[in-house]
């Protein structure tokens, strides 16, 4: 355990900040538990410990577990941009490629890289009422056992901005889809 002294309080802010958004919005994320390491510069690392909600009948990480903590890894940096942008962003992952190398038999950390790209994307659009999207990588580790990646992965982060009306372009209002 480290000394309080030396505890990032920035991680530990959006710790709480996702635990409790995801007790409300997410409770199968809030199920595991998730713990922000690390949410600065160009990385941000999320924690997943292995236990009896992550644990399957072989005694590794879930798949499920596995994919929340690597969507998690990318999703830290975004919400933390639209939370400083002031504005209602909403996000979505397209899609998402992994491929495992070895098995998750411990407390794994999910690392993204690339977090200073998807703040740049939250940030880009804050500015435009379309849509955007971009592919992200990160990779899984079990530190316990080793650094070598037990997980590489590639998910697609979907972004509009629902704060700028993007109105019709034939000066016609919006139809409902109501009936």
């Amino acid at each position: 355990m480290k000394p309080f002294a030396s505890i990032d309080m920035e991680s530990l802010k959006m710790t709480a900040l996702i635990n409790g958004m995801s007790l409300a919005k997410l409770p199968l994320l809030a199920f595991i538990s998730p713990r922000v390491v690390k949410c600065t510069g160009p990385q941000s690392i999320v924690q997943v410990g292995l236990g009896f909600r992550t644990r399957n009948h072989l005694g590794v990480m879930y798949f499920g577990a596995l994919a929340m903590g690597a969507e998690l890894s990318i999703a830290l940096k975004a919400v933390q941009e639209i939370q400083r942008s002031g504005q209602r962003i909403d996000f979505l992952f397209k899609n998402f490629k992994c491929e495992f190398h070895k098995r998750a038999d411990g407390d794994v950390q999910f690392i993204c890289d690339e977090a200073e790209a998807v703040a740049e994307l939250i940030q880009t659009a804050a500015t435009s009422p379309d849509r955007m999207e971009r592919t992200f990588k990160g990779r899984a580790i079990v530190p316990s056992k080793s650094q070598d990646s037990i997980m590489d992965y590639e998910l697609t982060l979907t972004v509009k901005n629902r704060s700028i009306a993007a109105g019709p372009s034939n000066g016609s209002p919006k139809k409902s889809m109501k009936p």
